[in-house]
């Protein structure tokens, strides 16, 4: 018979309302799972059981759903591309520098394990890692960790390439694009068929502007067969929104309609450069009501954007569009407390509005949106029937007190510091703060020496022949 956890009498639990589609506090409440799957949320059980948690300094939320992160070549530029930005591309430094570093296979993989740990230390327990290079063992990676995850190998049929430091253009290749495509099927079935049911996977044509309309068109047709997630980043910088434009005299939203790839399977990573957005001066205003019409999801990673001085205008109005939300980490640091905060905050910002959006929309975007995703309605909420993926918060740590509102002391004060546990399948994965299922220390020393092997070689791959520590000076001076 299989195990079952009882939460007993827990202060305060985050319950999901099946009647308004909608979370909500319950206090003194129980929580109970056997094996993966919740039996019973809510006062008063009375069932059997065969391990007992004292629940009356603990808040019991459900896990965060990650809908668009980079674990595997992001981690390495920690304290490297924090203030990177190219004046002559809209201070956005994705195209020509933060490649400079790249990870080897040993990087990638360490990489994967300190940014898996530290989502799963804010709370996170299933993720999306899209993967522009996929090392060899990946797989294996992910599983180790202990989270739920979706693995999305990326794909495309351009590179690009930084002429003269300001203009952006494309090297094509369909061929190359065709083998990456079928390379990233074959892994997104292995995902799929793991024996540890934890794994699934993403069809990730990488961006719009890098893939031809056949590769999205024929990916976004398999992702739909198959009831797979289809994910690619559009709309993310204003150098690709003026090549899209250019190249079809439609915004990258409308063109992503116009061939016929958005609807409930589809998610659009960032998104910030829409019709809407001041910065873009575009006539029409459709690009929000075509992707609430077609059901599409906008993966929302705010933090990385704000080091460019960029932000979406503003995360209320998608919302209130009708547009479906879920939070991503995209970069480091990985951690989705933060993201939800800088969601809130700039989003406050962008509109000059403290009611632009609230603390409940963007917790309901970081997990029923994220599910909502996935077309999965077994995950991101605490509900009998549901996947046993949630978080236990420690009411007695200081930056939660007073403890007049958990979820509002979490996000805005205590954010990571105040996750004790992280269960994903019923299973313990973070215990006491503390990550279980990888060896973080030296996973991080790993990941030291890789980046240290990447700064060598700096200047190997810059166009002016820079070193690293030119390219990315340090804070101060060092004599």
């Amino acid at each position: 018979m299989s195990a079952t956890t009882w939460i007993r009498n827990a202060a305060w639990v985050v319950a999901w309302d099946a009647k308004r589609q909608a979370h909500r506090y319950l206090r003194d409440a129980d929580v109970v799972f056997t094996a993966n799957v919740i039996d019973h949320v809510g006062p008063g059980y009375r069932g059997r059981f065969d391990t007992q948690i004292d629940g009356s300094e603990l808040c019991v939320m459900p896990g965060l759903v990650a809908i668009h992160c980079h674990p595997t070549n992001q981690p390495i530029t920690r304290g490297i591309r924090e203030e990177l930005g190219n004046p002559k591309m809209y201070m956005t430094a994705l195209y020509d520098r933060t490649n400079l570093w790249p990870a080897d296979d040993e990087g990638m993989l360490n990489g994967v394990r300190v940014a898996l740990g530290e989502m799963l230390k804010s709370g996170v327990t299933s993720v999306i890692d899209f993967a522009n290079k996929v090392p060899q063992g990946w797989l294996d990676v992910l599983v180790e960790s202990g989270l739920r995850i979706f693995a999305a190998p990326a794909f495309r049929d351009a590179q690009w390439v930084v002429k003269g430091g300001s203009h952006l253009t494309y090297e094509w290749d369909e061929k190359v694009g065709r083998e990456a495509m079928e390379r990233s099927l074959a892994l997104v079935e292995a995902a799929s068929k793991h024996p540890s049911g934890r794994l699934a996977g993403v069809i990730a044509p990488s961006q719009v502007d890098t893939c031809t309309a056949r590769t999205l068109q024929e990916s976004a047709r398999i992702a739909h067969d198959r009831g797979l997630m289809w994910q690619t980043h559009g709309a993310q910088t204003l150098s690709e929104f003026h090549e899209m434009t250019r190249r079809h005299g439609k915004t990258p939203v409308q063109w992503l309609h116009e061939i016929g790839v958005l609807g409930p399977w589809a998610t659009v990573a960032h998104c910030l450069f829409i019709d809407e957005h001041p910065w873009t001066h575009w006539a029409e205003r459709a690009d929000l009501r075509v992707l609430a019409e077609t059901g599409t999801t906008v993966a929302h990673c705010p933090v990385v954007f704000s080091r460019y001085g960029q932000t979406m205008h503003s995360l209320g109005k998608y919302l209130r569009a009708g547009v479906n939300i879920g939070i991503g980490c995209d970069s480091a640091p990985h951690n989705m407390l933060e993201e939800m905060r800088q969601a809130l905050i700039l989003s406050r910002v962008a509109s000059a509005d403290i009611h632009d959006i609230s603390t409940s929309a963007v917790f309901h975007a970081a997990t029923v949106g994220g599910a909502r995703a996935f077309r999965r309605e077994d995950i991101g909420r605490l509900a009998a029937g549901a996947k046993a993926d949630l978080v236990l918060l420690d009411l007695t740590n200081r930056y939660m007190r007073p403890m007049r509102d958990p979820l509002r002391n979490l996000i805005y004060t205590a954010a990571d510091r105040a996750v004790r546990d992280v269960y994903v399948d019923g299973v313990r994965v973070l215990a006491a703060g503390e990550v279980r299922t990888m060896d973080i220390p030296a996973a991080t020393a790993a990941l030291e020496s890789a980046q240290r092997r990447a700064e060598a070689t700096v200047g190997q791959r810059d166009p002016q022949g820079r070193s690293g520590i030119e390219v990315s000076p340090l804070v101060l001076p060092l004599d």
